[in-house]
């Protein structure tokens, strides 16, 4: 392997387990939230979120492995950044300022 094959290996696994970790915080800061604020800022429920973004965290991580059946910029892998980013940017403070930063 050359240079350039070397550095586009790290740089695909560096994007992978940052995406993993994108995911998995959008997902464990859905779960600790509490199931009434979800509504009361005119969010989806919280299982509806849950179910969100398990669904595609799961899909982009299975279809996003380095070397797997796709790759880190699959559509599968950057549609479930983009489910995860909505989260943590829209739903995440919305449902935290009703609740108090809990």
């Amino acid at each position: 392997m050359d240079i350039v094959d070397q550095l586009y290996l790290w740089t695909d696994r560096v994007l992978f387990w940052g995406l993993v970790a994108l995911r998995a915080w959008a997902l464990l800061d859905c779960l600790t939230r509490k199931a009434a604020a979800f509504p009361a800022v005119d969010k989806l429920t919280k299982p509806a979120w849950a179910t969100i973004l398990l669904i595609s965290g799961a899909l982009g991580t299975l279809l996003g492995m380095p070397n797997g059946p796709a790759s880190v910029l699959s559509v599968f892998s950057l549609v479930s950044a983009v489910v995860a980013a909505v989260y943590l940017a829209d739903v995440r403070p919305a449902v935290r300022g009703i609740s108090n930063g809990r």
